[in-house]
């Protein structure tokens, strides 16, 4: 029972003197109960497809002091903005000036610790016989938030003026009413008015249900006690990760993944990540990566930031609680004007294809640290999105945005994952059905991508191919996009994985290759964008390939018989080809 926490005492510096393990996990399984739940009320209760189809959202639940206590199990790229936003409230707000019924909002990457624009996070705090106790918080990617591209989300913009609305740490609700001149400005300035206010007073209340939950849980044990609870496990999360560190080889480790190009074309960009292991401690320096981009790929403080985080759990601790204790050993750097760590008012909106090459160059860097079975081929370590929009045939407005997978990298003792998301983003794919019912778009193709894992003892994952057609004329599509140059590293003698492909009307006289990021291309009535998505680097070498299972490759169509003895050999080929 939760009251058991009421084990854990403190001395006179405040911190713990005795530890119960079964109370404090106890207590962690309930602090993720409540984020579940408003995840759930949130997804339940939104009017967009972003959030009740795609799941681009999060929650979270930080302490009076602004740590991070519990996280839901959603998008790990939004622990940067919902930390952000936590933060910007307590610098911009004197803990007298925040009241109970109060909700903040921000979502700016320079102003508020957002990551880009389009998300946008309400933080709410929590009172309990009056103090301050906990804040409940969460963001959702919001499919409109102005700018000259519809979706807000273009790889070509200059700088963040022109990515959208941007909304410093600001009240948006005061003694449990909204401000509805507020609400109004902001659905002003999207051209999805209605949505955005609808998907807001959602936000606003799902922070005051998890909050009811917290005042709850504080009846029942207390408020000192759960307190001493908090302290408890972020203590006990720090200390698991030091003793995890503290069993690696110590040194420095490197590896450089690319971009093709920074958004407006020009030569490929270097994202290098250091990693130092010393004792209990890790550094991980981005010294070498490029410098800060033209577009929107650059990576605000906070992205960059939760993306590492992710990396050290994903990598060091898999079942490690996500908390501030874990942020406590790591160390961030970045030299100022990079592309990892930009100058305002540099453009972001695209932050997340750049977040996936910094993941990735870490995943490489550990490769020197880990041991071989827990190492892994690169993955797609990209973030393709597709944003369509125009108008439907009863005159309304319509955006559609979809982020989609790719193939994950070969391991040892198994293949790559096909057509998954990797990495700092987790959401769900739009259904065909609902894409059809809701917007004037018909879905031609939605598969896998034959050919596109890399070759080797264990296969990368293959990429996803989506075929769009529009059915009205004048609709927009904008799309962001890599690894159209480069695919997937192999690892151990592995191929490379595929690279991605955009093509505008596939199949016909009047194909075209697009690049990778483009913006507001006009389709007529029948026209589509295929987008094919990177695969997963290949594990080991080629001519260890089990027989059986290149067999099943061949007969899945995951492989070609031509590109299969171009890599395999005829001989092996013939070999799983023969009953």
């Amino acid at each position: 029972m939760v009251k058991t926490v009421n084990s854990v005492t403190a001395g006179q510096d405040g911190t713990r003197k005795d530890f119960d393990a079964i109370a404090m996990e106890v207590f962690s399984n309930r602090l993720l109960a409540i984020t579940e739940d408003m995840a759930i009320n949130m997804m339940r209760s939104s009017f967009s497809s972003q959030i009740k189809e795609r799941h681009d959202f999060s929650v979270g639940l930080f302490d009076a002091k602004g740590r991070l206590v519990a996280q839901g199990t959603h998008i790990p790229i939004h622990l940067g903005s919902l930390m952000g936003a936590t933060q910007a409230l307590l610098s911009a707000f004197p803990r007298e000036n925040i009241q109970e019924g109060d909700a903040f909002i921000c979502n700016d990457p320079y102003l508020a610790g957002g990551t880009h624009l389009p998300d946008i996070s309400i933080v709410s705090p929590v009172f309990v016989d009056g103090q301050l106790a906990m804040f409940t918080a969460c963001i959702g990617h919001h499919a409109d938030i102005g700018g000259p591209t519809p979706g807000s989300t273009s790889a070509n913009a200059k700088n963040i003026y022109e990515e959208g609305l941007r909304i410093p740490i600001v009240r948006i609700a005061s003694r449990g009413t909204a401000d509805t001149h507020l609400l109004a400005m902001i659905a002003a300035n999207s051209r999805l008015p209605e949505e955005r206010t609808f998907d807001l007073q959602v936000q606003i209340a799902t922070n005051e249900r998890g909050a009811s939950a917290i005042r709850m849980l504080a009846s029942r044990m207390g408020l000192e006690p759960m307190r001493l609870a908090t302290e408890a496990l972020l203590q006990y999360t720090q200390s698991r990760l030091e003793q995890s560190l503290s069993k690696l080889t110590p040194g420095t480790y490197s590896f450089t993944s690319w971009l093709d190009d920074d958004g407006f074309g020009g030569d490929a960009v270097p994202i290098v990540a250091n990693v130092t292991v010393s004792g209990q401690k890790l550094l991980v320096d981005m010294t070498g990566s490029g410098p800060q981009a033209r577009g929107g790929l650059n990576v605000p403080a906070s992205a960059l930031n939760a993306t590492v985080y992710y990396c050290v759990k994903a990598l060091v601790d898999p079942e490690l609680s996500v908390n501030s204790g874990l942020f406590e050993p790591v160390t961030i750097t970045s030299p100022k004007g990079t592309i990892t760590n930009p100058s305002s008012p540099a453009a972001c909106s695209a932050r997340s294809i750049t977040c996936q090459k910094v993941a990735g160059a870490i995943f490489g860097a550990f490769r020197e640290i880990l041991k071989s079975d827990h190492v892994m081929a690169s993955s797609n370590d990209v973030l393709p999105a597709i944003a369509f929009s125009g108008y439907r045939s009863d005159g309304s407005y319509f955006v559609f945005g979809e982020s989609l997978g790719g193939g994950s990298g070969g391991r040892s003792g198994s293949d790559g994952i096909d057509g998954v998301h990797v990495h700092i983003t987790n959401t769900l794919n739009m259904p065909t059905e609902a894409l059809e019912n809701e917007f004037p778009l018909f879905v031609d193709a939605y598969a896998l991508v034959p050919d596109s894992g890399g070759e080797g003892l264990h296969r990368g994952g293959l990429g996803i191919c989506r075929q769009i057609r529009a059915l009205n004329s004048d609709t927009i599509f904008s799309g962001r996009s890599d690894s159209h140059k480069r695919g997937a590293a192999g690892v151990f003698g592995g191929r490379d994985g595929g690279r991605g492909r955009l093509i505008k009307n596939f199949d016909l006289d009047t194909s075209e290759i697009l690049p990778s990021k483009v913006a507001k291309v006009t389709l007529a009535a029948g026209e589509t964008i295929r987008i094919e998505t990177p695969g997963g680097g290949g594990f080991g070498p080629t001519e260890e390939r089990d027989p059986r299972l290149l067999a099943q490759d061949l007969r899945d169509g995951i492989l070609s018989v031509e590109r299969a003895r171009e890599v395999y050999g005829s001989d092996l080929v013939a070999s799983a080809l023969t009953p």
